[in-house]
């Protein structure tokens, strides 16, 4: 069987990372940044780009990145999972930044990469259509060509849209959908989306005859590839927020004592405990499954990533219920950290499509490839 745990160089990137975060991203600072304006800490953001790079993990080296892989960007996106921490690494560096790169235009990414793989400038996504869901037959956002490329149209649930540098958008055109880069930012109208989850920070874009040019070619393929970069990215995230999910149930389990005994030692307590460890670890195989077949460029990178989605919103939406349910009253608390996991459980689990929409996805791609 494939074996996905990281390699020597892998664990020692994540104990980095994870360090970082661990002293400077509790749940304290989390509240603190989300009441920002900014809502993520740029201070912590600055120090993982200066620090250990982890914004041009997954950028080439002829590009400004570190020539890494989207394996150790997926091992990023579970450390930023698990911390609860806003980042801008989800939108701008793990979605947007490849997205550029799967269109294939060198020009574009050498103009735009650069700023992003150094934490300088930030970029978004602008994908959807009017439900909310990944069709790009479908987007409110037509593109004409009259003397120059112009959108107009509207998107939502674009995130870091309201705050991003540089704004990639998917949109209409006469030969079909394809993805462009917006020349004049400055006369997009940005709209702050309100959301359950605080940590994810999700706009509305406008536009009006905005200058715009095209990336790449027109080419299905390219819109398919987006779409399953940023499922497998979503997927990293949720697995890594079901670890720490787990990881303080048990300790709380630990802790909590009940008829002279601590909760963690009855039966019942343990088998719950032994489902969440199960959940956990099935999404966290489907996510880094997801980002080893986009990395290598595996025949069935698709299917993989669509799989993976489901995978761990299910898995997340699970754990997430169980810890809330087995830290009792606290868990009902405003200020308890089960609250930030039950959030990012239904948010992340419902981006891009939710899980039963992905394995309606899946089928159909499985019987397209028949």
């Amino acid at each position: 069987m494939m074996s996905f745990e990281p390699d020597e160089d892998q664990q020692e990137l994540v104990a980095l990372v994870r360090g970082i975060l661990s002293q400077r991203a509790d749940s304290a600072a989390t509240r603190r940044a989300i009441a920002s304006t900014e809502r993520f800490d740029t201070d912590l953001w600055r120090l993982l780009c200066e620090e250990i790079g982890i914004a041009g993990m997954a950028i080439p080296e002829e590009f400004g990145g570190a020539d890494f892989t989207l394996r150790e960007a997926q091992l990023v996106l579970e450390e930023i999972g698990y911390s609860l921490a806003p980042s801008p690494y989800l939108g701008s560096v793990a979605i947007a930044a490849q997205a550029i790169l799967a269109t294939g235009d060198a020009d574009a990414a050498a103009r735009l990469l650069p700023g992003i793989a150094e934490g300088s400038s930030s970029a978004a996504l602008a994908w959807a259509a009017p439900d909310g869901r990944f069709a790009p037959e479908r987007v409110d956002i037509h593109a004409e060509d009259r003397e120059g490329w112009q959108l107009s149209g509207a998107s939502g649930f674009v995130l870091d849209g309201a705050t991003a540098d540089v704004l990639l958008v998917v949109a209409q055109t006469s030969d079909g959908p394809r993805l462009f880069e917006v020349i004049d930012t400055e006369a997009v109208v940005r709209e702050d989306t309100p959301t359950m989850d605080q940590t994810l920070r999700l706009g509305t874009l406008r536009f009006d005859a905005v200058a715009a040019r095209p990336l790449g070619a027109v080419d299905p393929g390219v819109l398919e590839t987006v779409r399953a970069l940023a499922l497998a990215a979503i997927s990293a995230v949720q697995a890594g927020t079901a670890a720490r999910a787990l990881d303080e149930t048990v300790a709380y389990a630990k802790q909590r004592v009940q008829f002279g005994r601590a909760i963690g030692s009855f039966q019942a307590i343990k088998h719950r405990l032994a489902d969440m460890h199960v959940q956990m670890e099935v999404a966290r195989t489907a996510s880094r499954a997801a980002s080893d077949a986009l990395a290598t460029g595996a025949a069935d990178r698709f299917e993989l990533a669509t799989i993976a989605k489901a995978t761990c919103s299910e898995a997340l939406e699970h754990v997430a219920a169980e810890t809330i349910q087995l830290h009792g009253g606290i868990a009902i608390t405003w200020e308890h950290d089960a609250h930030l996991i039950f959030k990012r459980a239904h948010s992340l689990g419902r981006l891009f499509g939710t899980a039963r929409e992905q394995r309606d996805h899946a089928e159909d791609w499985a019987l397209a490839t028949a």
